[in-house]
């Protein structure tokens, strides 16, 4: 009788993991959600160079100035003893304004708990260096940590960093004042949902 009713239980769990598969399948996204989040990464693209002019009028001449940009939005957080961040960016190419949709994920070692906003801009002084980003990708990794340490410029009051050639990088707050960057064991890489 026992056995029976286990072989009972078994059996319901079996069908019903065997229902419950189908909806846990990943399904494409249609082409609507798609431009839904498209537009979701241009207004935050749009919002955060809003902001940083607002604070500081000059980078907008920088950024028109520039073969091409890319603004990333990230959720930093740190819990105890490492932190990272995750997010949704898009690099523009000024000649066409041809937009590029990319992802980012970053590891940055350090102590304490507790979750901030910030957004990233990346200017490129060349459109071989704006190709390479959105082609290649780029990875923070060791030495980039140095080079943060050693490269970082203050350009007319906001503190950037050079990486690369012809790729120069501001970290905003999330009302877009300028503070160090500090990004570390970071990769950029493109959003293949969304090209």
């Amino acid at each position: 009788m026992k056995q029976r009713a286990i072989s009972a239980v078994a059996a319901c769990a079996m069908v019903i993991l065997a229902l419950g598969l189908p909806a846990c399948s990943t399904v494409p996204e249609s082409e609507a959600t798609k431009q839904e989040k498209r537009a979701d990464v241009r207004d935050m693209a749009d919002e955060a160079l809003g902001q940083w002019y607002a604070q500081q009028p000059s980078a907008q001449a920088e950024v028109k100035q520039s073969a091409g940009y890319a603004v990333f939005s990230d959720v930093g957080f740190k819990l105890f003893i490492g932190g990272g961040a995750d997010g949704k960016g898009v690099a523009v190419r000024n000649s066409d304004q041809q937009r590029y949709y990319m992802k980012m994920v970053a590891v940055a070692p350090g102590l304490g708990l507790g979750a901030e906003r910030f957004r990233l801009v990346f200017l490129f002084s060349t459109e071989d260096a704006f190709n390479h980003f959105v082609n290649n990708g780029w990875e923070a990794g060791a030495d980039a940590m140095a080079l943060f340490k050693t490269q970082s410029t203050d350009y007319g009051g906001s503190k950037s960093v050079s990486i690369l050639s012809g790729i120069t990088i501001y970290q905003l707050t999330d009302d877009g004042a300028v503070t160090g960057v500090s990004v570390v064991g970071a990769k950029f890489y493109s959003d293949s949902e969304l090209q």
